[in-house]
């Protein structure tokens, strides 16, 4: 099959859930099909600044064509919108003007796709919310499949979205709770859709001497491990303010390393080890080695993350106020949930002294990994799938 993948951002030097969902799906879908990702050039998902060539290139066997980003987003008009949008009941028009501010807006990609849409087999689309899906889409909705990753956010409660969410000839989910949200907030039945989730490869032992180098980079052994953006959309902000009252108590010492970019200020102190962007030989080490993984985001449509740190044996204590992160969890059996600070301060202190459990919980992780979410089992649910929505 002929196929694109329209995505927000794309490349290898990219961070991001959906982006990296997106890369890892079309790099697969590439070894047996032709496959097109078409895509912005920013880099920066909060400016969406030009920053790759527009026009086409190869990442492997993908096809990528850039379109140019027509303007940067206007953070303070951004912010002004979305209270508008979101602090009170809202016009289509407004909340079609939020989707274009939200952007990357890339025109040149819409005329691709009115233009050019009908000589795709399929059009698979990345994260709804964005500016190259929400009006994408439409354009070519009769071979189009939506991967929303959505999230129980305000976003997702938007009016217009009823209508959109019935609009793909076919949907492909990560989990069961974003498709039972998805389904909450259609208006009317969904097209047919899968759960496929996303594959991991088997992990590799940590390597000693990398260790070693987390040491020199101010690592204590044992840890608790947050890797990821550092910003209050994730959660941060009650991490910080949770894992504070942990060490408040006395409880048993298990600093807190932080991976990941800032976007919010970190509070100094002995106990927290922020390393900011870490490369990817070490990434895969401190996953290894952690004793546990803390995952506090509210919004989550699969955490990748957490099927990671399952894939080394690690167990994980989650935010069970987020319905994807609990379900994936206890699925999994591969840790525990909180709901407040004392939950919180209690599951970390288990983890931190009961490590025959710490064990237990990383080995069921990991073996929920080893049935569900090896590529040859998501790839042989999802191909079959797209066979079949374009055969109709």
């Amino acid at each position: 099959m002929k196929l694109a993948c329209v995505v927000q951002r794309y490349g290898a030097d990219v961070t991001g859930g959906a982006e990296a969902h997106c890369r890892a799906v079309a790099e697969r879908l590439a070894e047996h099909h032709e496959v097109t990702v078409l895509t912005s050039c920013a880099k920066d998902y909060l400016t969406w600044r030009n920053a790759y060539p527009p026009g086409d290139s190869r990442l492997g066997r993908v096809a990528i064509r850039r379109f140019p980003v027509s303007h940067q987003r206007h953070l303070h008009r951004f912010a002004d919108l979305s209270h508008e949008v979101f602090g009170r009941r809202s016009t289509t028009e407004q909340q079609h003007a939020w989707f274009e501010e939200n952007g990357p807006t890339v025109p040149g990609l819409l005329e691709h796709l009115r233009v050019e849409g009908t000589t795709y087999d399929l059009v698979l689309f990345w994260s709804y919310r964005y500016y190259p899906s929400y009006f994408g889409l439409p354009l070519v909705r009769d071979r189009a499949i939506l991967v929303p990753t959505a999230e129980e956010d305000p976003t997702i409660w938007l009016d217009v979205l009823a209508d959109y969410f019935t609009q793909p000839a076919g949907i492909v989910f990560l989990t069961e709770e974003e498709r039972d949200l998805v389904a909450s907030r259609a208006r009317g039945p969904l097209p047919p859709s899968c759960v496929v989730g996303s594959g991991l490869a088997p992990a590799e032992l940590p390597h000693p001497e990398l260790r070693g180098e987390l040491e020199n980079m101010g690592v204590s052994f044992p840890y608790a491990l947050y890797l990821g953006r550092l910003e209050k959309n994730k959660g941060c902000d009650t991490l910080f303010r949770h894992y504070l009252h942990y060490v408040e108590q006395g409880r048993p010492s298990l600093p807190l390393v932080l991976a990941g970019p800032e976007f919010m200020e970190v509070p100094s102190h002995p106990q927290i080890r922020p390393l900011g962007f870490v490369p990817e030989h070490l990434r895969e080490t401190l996953l290894g080695s952690a004793r546990t993984l803390i995952m506090p985001s509210p919004y989550e449509s699969l955490s990748l993350v957490l099927l990671e740190a399952w894939n080394h044996g690690v167990p994980a204590l989650v935010n069970g106020g987020c319905k994807v992160l609990k379900g994936q969890t206890l699925r999994a059996n591969g840790g525990l949930y909180y709901h407040h600070a004392n939950e919180f301060v209690e599951g970390l202190s288990l983890l931190a002294t009961d490590e025959d459990l710490a064990v237990r919980l990383g080995a069921q992780g990991r073996a929920y990994v080893e049935t569900w979410y090896r590529w040859p089992r998501v790839m042989a649910t999802l191909e079959p799938f797209l066979a079949q929505v374009a055969d109709k």
